[in-house]
């Protein structure tokens, strides 16, 4: 349990969550298992369900680990939450909302994420309503885990649905921010924007000092070992991308380095996917199910 100032100059207690991590080093994301220790309610955050593009394989091996960790400390599972739709892996949710029949959330946004992808994948068939989830959460939106509170921060620019959930001390930042050593996220996907991430972390560090943030994904700079935990305070003092920075510094910096970056090698697996709530595509009449894939639908290719 941790003491700070609240509104108006008053003492507030603020519980510490107990955090589990779960890394993947195949799509270098990060998943988190965040539960209040007194009640032993939980959320899962950004679960990975495993995708071998080569195969055009899926399995649940990261997925049932963590629901094997859930079980082995006799955690209930309140709520399964993704922070945005991701470019890089399958959402897990809705293979875990089907094997515990907690709800699933994400935020309110995701609805202009639904009809700006529909369009690239020419779905006019996939409702864009965001009805494949149970919950949407709107900006400022507050929820309970166990005894822990939480709240909501629409904090988009890599996306134009990514929120940071704030849990307790805690902050889950999705692809805002990485490690202070990894600097910030891309801004350059469809509905991106360097001007609206620069605004969402400016947000995330208007937190205090001490809040513990948690990122998406860690790509092992210099090929050091996988990291996810860092505070506001370390974000404000050593993230090259944000020390020293004004706006505009940020914004030339951010789509200076985009420019240089290829697509995700997974987006256009994975966006059809997620925009479904993690459902795989329906099957067709002889009962296998198919991705699709738009043309020329992302620029120039990289072909280095």
């Amino acid at each position: 349990m941790k003491v700070s100032d609240g509104p108006g100059g008053g003492v507030t207690q603020v519980l510490r969550p107990d955090i589990k991590v779960f890394y993947d080093p195949r799509t270098f994301s990060v998943q988190y298992v965040v539960s209040d220790p007194r009640t032993k309610a939980c959320a899962i955050i950004d679960p990975v369900l495993d995708f071998d593009e080569k195969a055009g394989a899926t399995a649940t091996t990261s997925a049932d680990a963590i629901l094997a960790y859930v079980a082995s400390e006799g955690l209930r599972i309140d709520w399964i939450l993704d922070t945005h739709p991701h470019a890089d892996h399958f959402s897990a949710a809705q293979y875990m909302r089907k094997k515990t029949g907690a709800p699933k959330a994400i935020g309110a946004h995701i609805v202009d994420v639904q009809t700006l992808w529909s369009k690239i994948y020419n779905l006019p068939e996939l409702p864009t309503d965001g009805s494949q989830w149970d919950k949407l959460f709107v900006a400022g939106e507050r929820f309970k885990i166990g005894e822990l509170d939480a709240y909501v921060m629409f904090s988009p620019g890599h996306t134009l649905a990514s929120v940071t959930y704030v849990i307790g001390d805690a902050a889950f930042v999705h692809d805002t921010l990485f490690m202070p050593d990894g600097g910030t996220a891309r801004a350059d996907f469809p509905g991106g924007s360097a001007q609206r991430l620069w605004q969402s972390i400016q947000e995330i560090l208007a937190l205090p000092d001490g809040t513990r943030l948690f990122t998406g994904h860690d790509y092992q700079p210099g090929g050091r070992e996988p990291r996810w935990e860092s505070t506001v305070a370390e974000q404000k003092r050593s993230n090259p991308h944000i020390a020293g920075k004004d706006e505009a510094a940020f914004v030339a910096l951010r789509e200076a380095r985009d420019r240089t970056l290829p697509m995700p090698r997974l987006i256009l697996h994975a966006l059809q996917v997620n925009i479904r709530g993690g459902e795989l595509p329906p099957p067709e009449d002889n009962g296998k199910r198919y991705l699709k894939f738009p043309l020329d639908a992302l620029g120039a290719g990289s072909w280095g």
